[in-house]
């Protein structure tokens, strides 16, 4: 199980959009990939969770942590493969750890903690809560975006990873995401 939570090798530059639910993670990430033209990857949990919703009603579950991670990380090593010389992810398994611990009272699956903290990147943008909180079956934390955006940035900081803060419009945060992706693509 563990080897598929580990990053295969790649020389390209992984940048991972961070933070709470609703701030704009997925917008980005395709906007940033059609710039650049390259690939990004989509947040598995989405689907995953989604499709449970429409089968069963029922929400993310401890249980479902681990499925989500690893089909995270087989999204993310196929597009490896697959893109140029930079890929953007629409979530890591750091955003997993975060959740699963709000969630479940400080729990994390102690596999997905160990990949959580050495799969590398080579910058994360936390997406600020500034933007409208929109409503979906799968998004319950309307009231608690201040303290999300603060879990997520304490996670960053407690690993001490590499990160930007994007707030503003779409296009704001376009332009200062570009602006620090071409930095990353000259060093």
């Amino acid at each position: 199980m563990e080897k598929t939570l580990e990053q295969h090798p790649s020389s390209c530059i992984k940048v991972v959009l961070f933070g709470p639910e609703s701030t704009g993670k997925t917008t980005l990430s395709k906007a940033l990939a059609d710039f650049y033209d390259t690939t990004w990857v989509a947040e598995f949990a989405r689907e995953y969770l989604q499709n449970k919703w429409d089968q069963e009603q029922k929400t993310c579950e401890r249980s479902d942590l681990l499925p989500i991670a690893v089909g995270q990380m087989e999204l993310e090593n196929a597009a490896a493969k697959q893109t140029n010389n930079l890929l953007f992810c629409d979530t890591n398994l750091l955003e997993t750890k975060v959740y699963s611990e709000i969630y479940y009272e400080g729990y994390c699956d102690p596999t997905i903690d160990f990949f959580a903290k050495n799969n590398c990147y080579n910058l994360h943008f936390l997406c600020d809560i500034d933007v409208p909180w929109e409503a979906d079956d799968l998004r319950d934390k309307p009231h608690e975006r201040k303290k999300m955006f603060l879990a997520f940035e304490d996670a960053l900081k407690t690993l001490d990873l590499p990160y930007v803060v994007l707030s503003g419009s779409k296009s704001v945060r376009l332009k200062t995401a570009v602006n620090h992706v071409n930095k990353l693509l000259k060093q």
